[in-house]
């Protein structure tokens, strides 16, 4: 979820021509020898990604520096082979590598966190924060949340004061990282920005807030505390936000059992 901030949205289609939807762009058929050449080297390229990509990690080393200094290179968030951490602290991943790749499987990980649907209950916000938060930090990111998550909130929203949903309604706030950035690295501290896609809303029939998706981007600064990378700050802005497709709307029913049936993921690098 979007803590406060408004994500507005510009739904843009394409002109239709002569009634066709794909705007003209279809083309007629092409003869067969034509047509199995361009698939045979569709395939070649496509099995040519595939190979590059389960490659593993041996590049990234390469395309990244070698993780000290305070200006890392920039560069794209792409596979490396390393394995997720198989270690959680109340039930958010940890024990995450000492180096660069880390600071960002953690940051991923804190985002998902932090944009969960705990955060609306005390309790677990809590213990979401004691988790993540640097020793130092514990306090002023508590106090800060708990601020966000106040009675009037929980209210506006359309739950009740331990963050539930009125009965017949399933409440839904989801972060979904798409990629990972680091801006200022170190092997004490790191900053790194996360690319998130959200759901936030009411699934029912009588919602007056339905479950809709919204982007933007978390900053956090971590710290190296003791074995893991922990959270000092952070902070959200909006976007970058793609144009949305022309996927119908699903309803209510199915977006609910699309929440209790289909779990999240441990994010690495």
């Amino acid at each position: 979820m979007s803590l406060g901030d408004d994500t507005g949205q510009t739904r843009t289609r394409l002109p239709e021509r002569d009634g066709d939807p794909y705007g003209g762009a279809r083309r007629g058929g092409r003869s067969s020898s034509r047509s199995l050449v361009t698939v045979v080297g569709v395939v070649v390229l496509l099995i040519a990604a595939i190979a590059f990509a389960n490659r593993g990690g041996g590049d990234s080393a390469t395309e990244e520096g070698d993780g000290s200094g305070d200006s890392p290179k920039s560069a794209a968030t792409a596979p490396s082979g390393e394995k997720p951490v198989d270690t959680k602290a109340s039930g958010i991943p940890s024990g995450f590598a000492h180096d660069r790749q880390g600071a960002e499987s953690a940051a991923a990980n804190y985002a998902v966190a932090l944009g969960s649907d705990g955060m609306f209950n005390t309790a677990r916000r809590h213990e979401i924060v004691q988790a993540v938060a640097d020793a130092e930090s514990v306090g002023s990111l508590q106090s800060g949340f708990d601020a966000d998550y106040s009675a009037d909130f929980l209210k506006a929203v359309g739950l009740d004061e331990n963050g539930a949903a009125p009965t017949g309604s399933t409440f839904v706030n989801r972060t979904l990282p798409a990629g990972t950035k680091v801006t200022a690295y170190n092997e004490n501290a790191a900053t790194v920005e996360v690319w998130c896609n959200g759901l936030f809303g009411l699934a029912g029939d009588k919602s007056t807030t339905p479950v809709t998706n919204s982007w933007f981007t978390v900053t956090m600064k971590l710290n190296w505390s003791g074995d893991d990378w922990k959270v000092l700050e952070t902070t959200q802005k909006t976007g970058p936000t793609p144009v949305p497709g022309d996927n119908p709307v699903t309803g209510a029913d199915e977006i609910s059992k699309a929440v209790q049936e289909f779990g999240g993921f441990t994010y690495a690098r």
